[in-house]
C-alpha cells in the first residue's frame, strides 16, 4: 500500500501548477493534502477511482485538509473536539479494517510565538487523541506537523533554536509522543541521513541550494514497524513550498 501526504498550499494554486500530473504518476492507494485553503464548492477535482474527503476552515483562504483514498473507509472522523481546531479544518481521521489514517495539519506557532501555548495544547490534546486511537488499532499520523525534531531536520539548526517550529517546546512534544509507542518512519529508514527536507521558503534560490526544513511526516505505531517498506521524500516535485512525502506499507 502506498500512502502521500502533501501541504499544496493551496490546492487551486497547485494544480495549475502541476498538481494532477504527479497525483496520477504517484498513484497512491490514499493521497492526503494540508492547507487546501478554500470552501465546499470552490474546486472540483475529477479524482477517478477516490473517495474525497474534505475538512474546511471556516476562514476563508486558510488551513484545511482532505484525503483522496481508493478504498471507501469503515468510517470518517473530522477533528478531536477542541473547539479552534474545528474550526480551522486541520484533522481528518479515516478508520480501515486494520487501522486508523489521522491526516493532520498542525498549527503554527507564530514567528512571535504568540500562538506557542495553544500549539502545545494542541499537541497535548493530539497526542491523548493518538494513543486513544492506538490502544484500538494501529494509526499512520501524517501531515504538515510544522516542528523540525532535530538538528538533522534543519539545515542551519544553530541559528534557528527558539525559533517558531524548532522551540525546545515543540521538539520536546514531538519526542515525547514518540516515546509513547510511535515512530518516525523516515528517521527509521535514515537515521542518519542528512539534508533530507520538506519545506523551503520562497526565497530567492533558498530551494536551489536545499536550505530547507523536514516538518512532514509519516508517523506510525511501533508496531506497524515490520510491515514497513520504505519511507521517502520527493522533493524534485513542485507545485508547494513543501514537497510530498510517501509511505510504503505491506
Amino acid at each position: 500500500m502506498k500512502l502521500v501526504s502533501w501541504n499544496v498550499n493551496g490546492i487551486r494554486a497547485c494544480v495549475r501548477k502541476g498538481f494532477l500530473d504527479y497525483f496520477h504518476e504517484v498513484d497512491a492507494d490514499i493521497f492526503c493534502i494540508q492547507e487546501s485553503k478554500l470552501q465546499a464548492g470552490q474546486i472540483e477535482l475529477d479524482l477517478e477511482g477516490y473517495y474525497q474527503y474534505w475538512n474546511y476552515a471556516e476562514r476563508k483562504g486558510y488551513s484545511g485538509t482532505a484525503v483522496f483514498t481508493k478504498k471507501k473507509p469503515l468510517s470518517v472522523k473530522y477533528g478531536v473536539g477542541i473547539e479552534e481546531t474545528q474550526d480551522e479544518g486541520r484533522i481528518i481521521t479515516l478508520e480501515y479494517e486494520d487501522f486508523y489514517l489521522v491526516n493532520v495539519y498542525t498549527p503554527n506557532a507564530k514567528r512571535d510565538l504568540t500562538r506557542l501555548g495553544y500549539r502545545l495544547e494542541w499537541e497535548d490534546a493530539l497526542a491523548l487523541y493518538l494513543k486513544e486511537l492506538d490502544a484500538i488499532k494501529p494509526i499512520i499520523y501524517c501531515g504538515d506537523l510544522n516542528v523540525a525534531h532535530q538538528e538533522i531536520d534543519i539545515k542551519n539548526y544553530k541559528s534557528n533554536y527558539g525559533n517558531s517550529g524548532f522551540t525546545p517546546e515543540e521538539r520536546g512534544k514531538m519526542t515525547k509522543l514518540l516515546e509513547s509507542g510511535f515512530v518516525d518512519s523516515l528517521r527509521y529508514f535514515y537515521p542518519d541521513k542528512k539534508d533530507i527536507y520538506t519545506w523551503w521558503s520562497y526565497m530567492k534560490t533558498i530551494r536551489e541550494r536545499n536550505i530547507g526544513w523536514r516538518i512532514d511526516y509519516f508517523i506510525v505505531s511501533e508496531r506497524l514497524t515490520n510491515r514497513l517498506i520504505d519511507s521517502q521524500v520527493h522533493s524534485q516535485i513542485l507545485g508547494s513550498d513543501h514537497c510530498p512525502i510517501m509511505l510504503e506499507i505491506d
